[in-house]
């Protein structure tokens, strides 16, 4: 069994992992700020799908690979690079595209069309997308390997106590995903002005990509 003690450190770790503003709180604001809410909590579903496996692999020893070989991180490390990178210029692209076609006489139209369409608010789009955002962070991998078995006693059951440890984290992040996306339901009517979503992207998307390239970078 893993003590309370432990499991209190754990915990906290975790705790403070999650509250540090990082791409997952990024892509959550953006995504509930829209009004996109059945797609932010898509996103919230696969995100927290990466973090259980990850704390199942790193349970289990395969995430160990990661460390171990070098070919793996780094081919696993540019993957990721490439799709944050990608995904951040996607969403700049878009928003140069719509200021350059848009008038300010049809800017607010177009706007509400967009949110009454609800385009791309998909569950199963912002699952895949956290998903992907998730298993492509070989970062999460590393702290899965670093910190989980310094919690996991010897002679338990190393798959029942890192799930069990996942899950707590988990629970966490699904608390904190919960307060962003009420903060942002609160933001929603000041983003209705095109102007002030293009903004809202540009931001998001500058945020993203440079992840993407730090990751790059190996910092």
């Amino acid at each position: 069994m893993i003590s309370l003690e432990a499991m209190g450190t754990f915990t906290l770790i975790v705790g403070l992992l999650t509250l540090t503003p990082g791409l997952d709180t990024a892509l959550i604001l953006r995504t509930a700020a829209l009004g996109q809410h059945r797609r932010a909590w898509g996103v919230v579903l696969g995100i927290q799908s990466g973090t259980l496996v990850w704390g199942t692999l790193a349970s289990l020893g395969v995430t160990a690979l990661l460390t171990t070989s070098h070919l793996a991180y780094q081919t696993l490390r540019w993957a990721g690079a490439a799709y944050l990178v990608w995904m951040g210029g996607m969403m700049l692209w878009a928003t140069w595209r719509r200021s350059s076609s848009e008038s300010p006489r049809t800017a607010g139209a177009g706007a509400e069309a967009e949110a009454r369409a609800g385009a791309g608010d998909t569950l199963l789009g912002g699952w895949r997308q956290g998903t992907a955002t998730n298993l492509l962070n070989p970062k999460m991998g590393a702290f899965y390997v670093a910190v989980l078995p310094n919690f996991i006693p010897a002679g338990t059951s190393h798959l029942g106590a890192g799930l069990l440890l996942a899950g707590v984290h988990i629970l966490l992040a699904v608390a904190w995903a919960c307060a962003l996306i009420a903060f942002a339901r609160v933001l929603r009517d000041r983003l209705r002005r095109p102007s002030a979503r293009r903004c809202l992207d540009r931001v998001t998307g500058t945020v993203i990509a440079a992840f993407g390239i730090r990751l790059a970078l190996g910092q």
